[in-house]
């Protein structure tokens, strides 16, 4: 049976949305496994679903998107509000007047021959304290089914939403899937998200990085909560006590893989294990006992599948074994799948994700080899079946911080790991977060970019008045998370990775949380506290102390080339950037000449 609501603001919406789409119908969505059922039989007799093999990947589907339409288009996504400089410059800018005019041009018939799904979904657990509700105008199954395992999702929702009660109202048609015609439009004034033009997950699974991140961090500035680009992980001590911490990490730095961490043999004989709460973002609110809670929005993963193998991510591997959605991945013979970076070997055929016939010897025009899978092709998949997921993954209330992890990509410059010295320090450890360019990336190699609190491509608003939020925040927080930076790619002087990062990674995270239970002490540097290195176990490691001590080393000479950088990027990012930034940065700088 469809969805029904007794929400006059909701269906005079809906109503107004199809009268600009003109879909052939429309569909409200209750989230039954039924529908998902019905709705998959649908997209497999259309194409817009690949049927896999069921005996050896039960429940599991391939879906492939338009050869232009593979990742989220950053260009293409603005921010639109009535004054620019509440969203630059780190975002794209409209107008509200401008970004409505130009989108409903897009919009208009664009759902023609095709039905309007309405998807009503919750950010967070359903009657939460944190809980957002949204409704998703769609025209594509795909994103229904994506919405399924990533969201909360079906009646419940409009239920708790009520007659009266408020909800994002998110628009989205695949139209002609026309690059040039393409948007990712945020109304964070009017709580509203308009895609066009696009099939891609990170573009039109709007509750995703558009209201949980985009959206979801300027509710957080007005309404005094934090929306994060954060993996929660929780660590078990041989006592059973379980501390949690939230950590951040550009792209390539491998969020998802410290997400589902299995412990060295060396800890794990110790009784340490990792519980998974969430892979890609945190909603953060101060709870009655002064600490910070956090919740994971999402009820799924939408994980990038190169490099994804037994080696780097076993938790994530044994998950997409059922009833997980590939999209643009290899499609075997045997109706398997496979990824550059998979455990198996390349098969000898397959069909590549733009459908074309494909042998390990496919080479392009100009002699190149020719990948299987998309270098950006991605499993959605439930987070309830990873297998170290955390049993407090629904708790309405979510689960007490002790500690925000930060990170980058650094070849030279950041130690292993350090300490900030209160929270102000911290912020402007988030705020001058970096990494260095990777051959994969676009630029020049080994240029730095600056990435706040892993949050440049998703805080719906000012950065600079998002660092004040934060400074904001640390006043609100009578027992604060302690801050700390980690850099799991120091290299040596032959250019070769010093730390064996992946599970070994478990290591520092055991530092961090005995420096945040007052177990262990440090020493005092100008960045910061630094473990002793007889602090960080290295038990079954072979490392040589020469090793630890260069992974903990700060040369003084290229933390001021730093400071030079820092201070050029604070002032890219206009008049809004508190005082205290740049205080901290002075700071810093007189520490480093003594």
């Amino acid at each position: 049976m469809a969805g029904r609501s007794d929400n006059k603001t909701m269906q005079d919406w809906v109503k107004e949305m199809a009268e600009m789409c003109q879909p052939d119908s429309i569909y409200w969505c209750d989230g039954s496994d039924e529908e998902a059922a019905k709705l998959t039989k649908e997209a497999l007799a259309s194409g817009e679903l690949i049927e896999l093999n069921q005996e050896l990947l039960p429940g599991c589907v391939y879906h492939r998107t338009a050869l232009n339409d593979v990742a989220r288009t950053e260009n293409l996504t603005f921010v639109c509000t009535d004054v620019k400089d509440d969203a630059t410059p780190i975002n794209n800018w409209k107008s509200r007047e401008d970004g409505y005019a130009e989108c409903r041009e897009f919009f208009k018939g664009s759902m023609k021959g095709r039905t309007m799904y309405v998807v009503p979904f919750s950010m967070g657990p359903v009657g939460s304290p944190f809980a957002k509700y949204g409704i998703e105008l769609t025209d594509s199954i795909y994103v229904v089914l994506n919405m399924k395992i990533m969201t909360h999702m079906g009646q419940k929702v409009l239920d708790a939403v009520g007659a009266n009660g408020e909800f994002t109202k998110c628009l989205h048609s695949k139209a002609q899937l026309d690059l040039e015609k393409r948007r990712i439009m945020h109304f964070p004034e009017d709580n509203t998200i308009w895609s066009v033009n696009s099939g891609y997950g990170g573009n039109v699974l709007l509750g995703k990085k558009c209201l949980a991140l985009r959206i979801a961090s300027w509710l957080g500035k007005k309404e005094g909560w934090m929306a994060e680009h954060m993996l929660i992980l929780g660590v078990e001590y041989p006592d059973k006590h379980i501390e949690y911490l939230a950590a951040a990490f550009p792209s390539a730095c491998g969020k998802t893989n410290l997400a589902m961490l299995i412990p060295p043999e060396g800890l794990k004989a110790k009784g340490f294990k990792v519980w998974t709460v969430g892979d890609d973002i945190a909603w953060l609110r101060v709870g009655e006992d002064g600490r910070l809670w956090a919740v994971n929005p999402e009820a799924g993963c939408f994980g990038v599948a190169p490099g994804t193998s037994m080696k780097t991510n076993p938790n994530m591997m044994l998950a997409v074994q059922k009833n997980t959605i590939f999209t643009n991945v290899l499609l075997k013979d045997d109706g398997t799948v496979w990824w550059e970076g998979h455990d198996d070997p390349a098969p000898a055929h397959g069909i590549d994700w733009t459908g074309k016939e494909w042998t390990p010897d496919t080479k392009d025009k100009d002699g190149k080899p020719v990948d299987g899978a998309n270098a950006n092709s991605r499993f959605t998949v439930p987070i309830k079946q990873v297998p170290c997921v955390s049993s407090e993954v629904d708790n309405p209330k979510g689960v007490p911080i002790s500690a925000f992890v930060f990170g980058g990509r650094r070849a030279r410059l950041a130690p292993l790991v350090y300490q900030a010295t209160d929270w102000e320090h911290g912020t402007y450890v988030g705020a001058t977060m970096a990494s260095e360019r990777t051959a994969a990336q676009y630029g020049k190699q080994g240029e730095v970019r600056r990435d706040p609190m892993a949050m440049a491509p998703f805080v719906g608003y000012a950065m600079g008045d998002y660092f004040q939020h934060w400074l904001d925040m640390g006043k609100k927080i009578k027992n604060p998370p302690k801050i700390f930076n980690v850099n799991w790619f120091r290299r040596d002087e032959n250019n070769k990775f010093m730390w064996p990062g992946y599970g070994d990674n478990m290591r520092v995270l055991e530092w961090i949380l005995d420096r945040c239970r007052g177990d262990v002490d440090a020493v005092e540097t100008p960045i910061g506290f630094v473990p002793k290195e007889s602090d960080i176990d290295t038990t079954g490691l072979d490392i040589k102390p020469e090793t630890m001590k260069a992974l903990l080393a700060i040369d003084t000479k290229e933390w001021e080339v730093e400071c030079d950088g820092v201070e050029e990027f604070f002032k890219s990012l206009g008049p809004r950037v508190p005082k205290e930034m740049f205080s901290q940065l002075e700071a810093l700088r007189a520490r480093l000449k003594k």
